[in-house]
């Protein structure tokens, strides 16, 4: 099953997620605006991986004083695309 998903963030520097899965396995993933050299090794590094295991990762991590990161935004839109595709 190939999926191709875009979520709209909140409360950070990116505004979105644009992120396609082959069944639960990361293909590509791109993060519009925020701290462009971090979101580049980040999207490096999930590519392939399960959207399972990125989330449990990159869940919950937060960015100064504010509730969620661009880490986190990734983990919630990863969630909303697998829930999207059951």
């Amino acid at each position: 099953m190939n999926k191709h998903f875009e979520y709209k963030t909140s409360g950070v520097c990116s505004t979105r997620i644009i992120l396609d899965l082959d069944g639960d396995t990361i293909e590509n993933l791109q993060v519009i605006n925020g701290c462009n050299g971090n979101l580049k090794g980040i999207s490096a590094l999930v590519k392939g991986r399960s959207a399972k295991e990125v989330i449990n990762d990159l869940e919950g991590i937060t960015c100064g004083s504010k509730p969620t990161s661009c880490p986190d935004q990734i983990a919630r839109a990863l969630k909303a695309c697998l829930a999207e595709a059951q």
